[in-house]
């Protein structure tokens, strides 16, 4: 596979970009985004088999099991890191593996259902939270040590909108291939 073909793969709607500034219309339609997430990937596998859902996205990919558990593990850390951002003066966050957690036994076998509900009732609250924030809740920061910047939470905010559509693509994208089974 070409090298154009496997980032496209990777990147169905593009790499993310940060904005520079706090966007009041962009964080409204960034929070609609999150808001539905969990909706619209709970529609996009509940029907899938266990042979689908263990179907890798890309070669050398995360399986559509792996990135329904990735997306529950990453947007609980989001939660975190926001609550954290509001009670504390720019903390700084503990990163984690992502590629690691992807291969614990929980993201590699078990069933999606669990992690369905978590995503259902921590994007009503990620929803909630965020819709709820002042214009100066969206400047506040957090440190990210593993990148050595710190993030504004208008940046989180449309990074997880951004994240939850691509890994929504992942799964849609495959379902479209040829080869899907």
């Amino acid at each position: 596979m070409e090298a154009l073909d496997l980032e496209k793969l990777r990147f169905p709607i593009g790499a993310f970009v940060a904005p520079t500034a706090y966007n009041p219309r962009a964080i409204a339609e960034q929070i609609k985004m999150i808001g539905s997430f969990a909706n619209r990937l709970k529609k996009e596998v509940e029907s899938l088999t266990d042979s689908q859902l263990d179907t890798p996205y890309r070669p050398g990919g995360w399986t559509v099991r792996q990135v329904v558990h990735h997306c529950a593990d990453s947007h609980m850390n989001c939660l975190i890191r926001i609550k954290l951002t509001l009670t504390e003066n720019l903390p700084t966050i503990k990163p984690y593996n992502e590629g690691l957690w992807s291969e614990l036994e929980d993201n590699r076998t078990m069933g999606i259902a669990p992690s369905l509900l978590l995503l259902e009732g921590l994007h009503f609250r990620l929803q909630w939270m965020l819709t709820n924030l002042s214009a100066s809740d969206f400047e506040r920061r957090y440190r990210h040590p593993q990148y050595g910047k710190e993030f504004p939470l208008y940046e989180v905010t449309a990074l997880y909108a951004w994240h939850g559509d691509h890994h929504l693509a992942h799964i849609t994208e495959l379902k479209k291939r040829s080869d899907w089974t």
